[in-house]
């Protein structure tokens, strides 16, 4: 049978007597009296404790005092833990009773000098010159108030004080009649703020402007020298025989690869001849020099006069017209295509268009034939090989032989890189927006400058640069891909094509900022890209004498030009 849980065996015996649990009375008395001395003393002192505790307890049913209400707030609200800033305020600073008095006449004239000050500047903001005469003068004799009393080391006087409180306070009204209030002058300022800052922007576009102006237009004195060239040229067959009844020797000579060729594209008479005379001069084989010079069919006669008139230590010198190159037409340069659109023409010579490109892309010189006719040099120089791009805002100080024996590692150009710093890279010339940039050029590839370039003429050829300067010029028909300039189809057509030359070949920026003296001189080419080219009025007068050593200014026709 089962037993139900908890009851217990009716038959089961209990144990012996010296087997049973002793009980509680009986283990006491058998432990020592000592351990029974010291428990029942440390159970009287927890009793005591216990009592006292109880007796200094508060009532629950009473409320509490003021004083341990205010405590226990202290204690529980953490907000109230930091001590206030008046505590600290009175203690950082030597204050008087008489400063924190709220009758004290030290302190409202202290105050009252602090906000005239405030509506003296608001005041002047006004053009009010009488209201800032009269709350000057009200500060000076509450001043003075304050200094007789701290140099006799007494209190200030009542009836002084009260009557200059009473004087400025008048004042402070006048002041709000005026609005000269805090928040009404910080509106006015803001305003004034917003009203400069808008007429700073008007006139640095206007400052571009007129700068870029300066830049396109013919100095006088130019024009004046290709007036009288062009005079000089037709009236004097002997001038025109220098070109016309060249020995079959120098006409050999263009073509010769053994000798150094440099071209040059340019409409200015005296930048191309300083130019031809900076190299000369600085060449240790001046004889060996062949000048490849292409100009348009206005400066045709007068270029070829000046070069007539003149010697360059036996360097020969080719001139030519763009005009001449029949096969530069409009079904084959893709920029004289699209100077047949009306958009194009309205959009870069009539100056309507979007008003939000700058004036700067908006320069026609662009889109002129003389700025991409070197996209076609392997053309026009067909027998040639290797040949030195020179741009005609430049000047040369060291013999530049060297650059025909440098070893381009079958690469088409050599060129200084100019990515220095990160704005001269190809994210900052090109559209990295457009699918088709993105997709074949490195946003930070390394940007380079034209003005002095070493060209391989046979690769250039061979891997059909001028092919390629299309495809990219007919995909920016509607200027998607860069705005305008040479530089970035450049940039698209030698990509990857480019070797890098030594720095000191070709210094830039002598046009638009300020280049290291030491650079300066160690520099074989000169280049004075920007707007302020040295033949300008606007042009930068330190690097000016660069430029003038090589203009012989007492030339008879420059002395009738006026040009210094």
């Amino acid at each position: 049978m089962v037993r139900p849980a908890g009851l217990l065996d009716p038959t089961r015996r209990r144990p012996f007597l010296d087997q049973r649990r002793p009980s509680f009375r009986r283990r006491w008395q058998q432990r020592p009296l000592w351990v029974r001395l010291g428990l029942s003393l440390v159970l009287a002192l927890a009793c005591v404790l216990l009592l006292l505790g109880l007796a200094g307890s508060p009532d629950p049913s009473s409320p509490p005092s003021t004083e341990s209400a205010r405590s226990d707030t202290t204690v529980s609200s953490p907000l109230l833990r930091q001590r206030s800033y008046l505590d600290g305020i009175t203690d950082a600073h030597n204050m008087t009773d008489e400063m924190l008095s709220a009758h004290s006449f030290s302190r409202q004239l202290m105050d009252q000098i602090s906000l005239a000050k405030t509506y003296i500047v608001a005041a002047k903001e006004a053009n009010n010159l009488q209201f800032v005469a009269e709350l000057s003068a009200q500060v000076r004799r509450e001043q003075s108030i304050l200094a007789h009393a701290a140099a006799h080391g007494g209190t200030v006087k009542k009836e002084e004080a009260e009557k200059a409180i009473r004087d400025m306070s008048m004042l402070f009204f006048q002041a709000q009649q005026f609005r000269y209030d805090s928040s009404v002058t910080i509106m006015k300022l803001k305003g004034q703020i917003q009203s400069l800052e808008e007429k700073s922007k008007a006139e640095a576009d206007k400052s571009t402007k007129y700068g870029q102006i300066a830049a396109e237009e013919l100095p006088k004195g130019l024009y004046c020298l290709g007036v009288r060239l062009t005079m000089e040229w037709f009236k004097s067959p002997e001038l025109q025989r220098k070109f016309s009844d060249r020995s079959p020797a120098v006409q050999s000579n263009m073509r010769d690869n053994s000798l150094y060729h440099y071209c040059v594209f340019s409409d200015n008479i005296i930048a191309v001849s300083v130019v031809v005379n900076s190299t000369t001069l600085n060449s240790k084989h001046p004889e060996k020099n062949v000048f490849h010079l292409v100009t348009d069919e206005v400066n045709y006669a007068p270029m070829k006069a000046w070069f007539a008139m003149n010697d360059y230590r036996g360097a020969i010198v080719e001139i030519q017209k763009v005009e001449d190159f029949t096969w530069l037409n409009a079904s084959y340069v893709p920029v004289l295509k699209q100077l047949q659109d009306a958009a194009t023409q309205n959009f870069y010579f009539s100056g309507s268009g979007n008003r939000g490109t700058p004036i700067k892309f908006r320069n026609p010189k662009y889109l002129s034939m003389l700025n991409h006719l070197r996209f076609y040099i392997p053309e026009i120089y067909p027998e040639l090989r290797k040949v030195v791009f020179l741009d005609d805002d430049i000047v040369v100080q060291r013999d530049l032989s060297d650059l025909f024996t440098i070893n381009l590692n079958g690469n088409v150009m050599g060129a200084v890189e100019t990515c220095m710093e990160t704005f001269h890279r190809f994210h900052k010339y090109l559209n990295h927006s457009h699918p088709l940039i993105r997709a074949h050029f490195d946003p930070d590839a390394c940007g380079w400058a034209f003005g002095m370039n070493v060209l391989d003429l046979v690769e250039w050829r061979n891997k059909n640069v001028t092919g390629i300067y299309h495809y990219w010029q007919e995909r920016n028909a509607d200027h998607t891909l860069w705005k305008l300039g040479s530089l970035p189809p450049g940039l698209l057509a030698f990509y990857g094509l480019v070797e890098a030359l030594d720095p000191k070949w070709h210094v830039l920026g002598l046009g638009y900022t300020t280049v290291d003296p030491a650079t300066i001189k160690e520099g074989a080419v000169l280049h004075y890209n920007g707007n302020m080219k040295p033949w300008l009025k606007i042009g930068m007068e330190k690097y000016k004498g660069f430029w003038d050593n090589y203009v012989d200014y007492s030339h008879p026709l420059l002395q009738r030009c006026f040009m210094r």
